[in-house]
């Protein structure tokens, strides 16, 4: 490690429901083997989608699964904001000592619906979200601890609200006005060198896009 640049390490972020997939497995065992320097961060909200983390482990949630890859672990409050950030931090001077994995686990709760296309009151109380809403929702209790201080009011947060959702518009604006990305895109930045079987299939695509006078290049 060059002393002269700070150390970099690399951070994946997951949910409960992608820890019961095999690329979990896989990478954490790689990982783990390979001794590489990165956090594997679970965002544990309580859901996979409309399965609860009842249906989807017996155990102690995802960080009890560190030990067996011989991976240090943390669980933390996710919505605590300063706990996450010294877990991180935490989590990432040990993985450059010991050049080394470690997992955290940010104990959450989903609010909102998985996606646009689901309505999680069809598997879960509305009050079950309302309690977290009230109690441990992160945002609140960031705005509680700024005003018990003195240091932000309700005028300078509404402000903040208004400049940031300003800005969000003005980004999907910007990003809707750039033209399209350019199929070979779509077959880059994975490998150094592209493997024959991604070459075949952007061949493949080429083809069929000729075929039917699709005129996206």
């Amino acid at each position: 490690i060059d002393p002269g640049k700070e150390a970099a390490i690399s951070i994946v972020y997951f949910g409960d429901g992608a820890a019961s997939t095999v690329d979990f497995h896989s990478a954490c065992n790689f990982a783990a083997t390979l001794k590489t320097p990165m956090i594997f961060f679970c965002r544990n909200n309580g859901y996979a989608i409309s399965t609860p983390v009842e249906d989807q482990y017996a155990g102690d949630g995802i960080i009890s699964r560190a030990p067996g890859y011989g991976m240090a672990g943390i669980r933390v409050d996710g919505n605590d904001l300063f706990a996450v950030h010294a877990a991180v931090a935490k989590a990432r001077e040990l993985a450059l000592e010991s050049s080394a994995p470690v997992m955290i686990e940010a104990m959450t709760y989903r609010q909102g619906h998985h996606s646009t296309s689901d309505d999680s009151s069809r598997y879960r109380d509305t009050d079950e979200v309302q309690t977290a809403t009230d109690v441990s929702d992160p945002l609140v209790r960031l705005s509680r601890f700024l005003k018990h201080f003195g240091w932000i009011d309700d005028n300078a947060a509404a402000s903040i609200e208004d400049e940031e959702r300003i800005d969000v518009l003005r980004a999907m604006e910007a990003a809707e006005t750039r033209p399209d990305p350019k199929l070979d895109t779509m077959f880059q930045d994975v490998y150094h060198e592209k493997p024959p079987h991604l070459i075949r299939q952007e061949e493949e695509l080429k083809r069929h896009m000729k075929k039917y006078n699709n005129p996206h290049q």
